[in-house]
């Protein structure tokens, strides 16, 4: 096959016009390329977009309740109505397939009033009531002390879980917050643990100034009573939350007597269904891409092929020399095919290595000057680049098949006879 001699062969017809063979391996680098470089930059779109989505589990859903649109059982239009904590077990004993029914209730906002306060420091802060399984739907890296736990919940302790800004805007450098005590409107809560998300680079200010507090402490000490203000509900893997959503909106209006073809009594937020959008639209591109980053290849193929039909044109003596010496038609075809592939592969390495390049910089210019809106981490997998490669060896032999069918089909003594 690729005997020494066979590549000498190989490096003479190529280097033999070198213009014209930059040319024509152009077509191919600039394939590949493309290709890999709209897959790169579709990829760190969608990074960048499903950041939008946080780390929460994306097979859920927020729901929360709102005013009633239609009279119902001797309610009028309009009703405002709440959630309650009987509503949590109802869901968990009649749906199997969830695997978490977080009850939930905030107070304040991280730009509202102040609303916490430790010696004579004092900052607005998000409070949110939650169940330990909160932290399972909602990953965050416990960097002191640990998270809410049932025993919390069980004796309605009066313990606090606090983001890294919090520590900055309550505490001094150095200063070590675990079983110090904050104020939030006027209760006083011991701090139990330190959170930050798990991709700190994509942390927002909301979650770095939230502070976690046992669902039930934080019904006694503000006095929410039985009430929930809004449930995050996570359903098992095999199990999609969309299509369970409206047996379990269903299941509430029954518990709350809302009239069953209420659409706006309750409001929710489904993570799994905008986040299949994100999927399906990103799919669409990187179909683009493959295809556009193919037509390209194609071209360039047949670029390839015209050029080696050129080849055989002007070594028609020399194939007539090699027939007449005794080479068979299996070892001319042969010689064809591998000056074609060879040229297709070294203009596609050629490309993949550029492109590798270019999303190298492209990282490294994020890196440096920090993230941007909808768009990190370009990325190729490295099962596209071996995809790419199977297309340019395929290419490359489908470009020099015709030419190296056509160099067969002479008939020794009139390829000699050729001027």
């Amino acid at each position: 096959m690729f005997s020494k001699d066979r590549w000498n062969e190989i490096l003479e017809a190529l280097n033999a016009n070198r213009f014209r063979t930059f040319l024509t391996a152009f077509g191919v680098f600039w394939g590949i390329l493309i290709l890999v470089l709209l897959l790169a930059m579709t990829n760190g779109l969608k990074t960048g977009v499903s950041k939008d989505f946080g780390d929460f589990a994306t097979n859920s859903m927020f729901m929360w309740a709102q005013r009633t649109s239609m009279p119902y059982k001797g309610f009028e239009k309009g009703r405002r109505f709440d959630l309650k904590i009987g509503d949590v077990d109802v869901l968990k004993r009649k749906f199997p397939e969830l695997k978490y029914v977080s009850p939930r209730f905030r107070l304040g906002g991280y730009r509202g009033a102040n609303n916490v306060t430790r010696n004579e420091k004092t900052g607005a802060f998000e409070i949110s009531g939650d169940y330990p399984e909160f932290i399972n739907q909602q990953p965050m890296d416990i960097i002191k002390g640990r998270f809410i736990s049932y025993s919390d919940i069980d004796n309605n302790l009066k313990s606090a879980v606090i983001g890294v800004d919090v520590v900055k805007t309550l505490y001094d450098v150095g200063v070590d917050p675990i079983d110090t005590y904050i104020s939030i409107n006027g209760v006083n809560f011991k701090v139990v643990g330190v959170f930050q998300n798990p991709n700190s680079s994509g942390d927002s200010e909301e979650e770095a100034n939230t502070i976690y507090l046992p669902f039930t402490t934080f019904a006694k000490s503000f006095n929410s009573g039985d009430n929930v203000g809004f449930m995050a509900i996570t359903a098992y893997d095999d199990y999609n939350i969309t299509e369970l959503k409206p047996q379990i909106l269903a299941t509430i209006k029954e518990q709350r007597s809302v009239h069953p073809n209420d659409e706006r009594a309750l409001g929710n937020y489904d993570i799994a269904e905008q986040f299949a959008k994100v999927n399906g639209l990103f799919n669409i591109l990187s179909f683009v891409g493959f295809f556009v980053g193919g037509l390209i290849l194609i071209s360039g193929g047949i670029g390839i092929s015209n050029i080696m039909l050129i080849v055989v044109k002007e070594r028609t003596n020399e194939i007539g020399v090699r027939r007449a010496l005794g080479a068979t038609p299996w070892d001319i075809k042969a010689q064809i095919l591998q000056e074609s592939v060879v040229l297709t592969l070294a203009a596609g390495f050629a490309g993949i290595a550029f492109s590798a390049g270019v999303i190298w910089i492209m990282n490294f210019v994020l890196d440096q000057n920090g993230p941007v809106e909808n768009f990190a981490n370009p990325t190729v997998n490295i099962n596209v680049i071996f995809i790419a490669l199977t297309i340019l060896v395929i290419a490359g032999l489908l470009a020099g098949f015709i030419p190296a069918s056509r160099a067969t089909q002479m008939k020794p003594v009139d390829a000699l006879r050729t001027e």
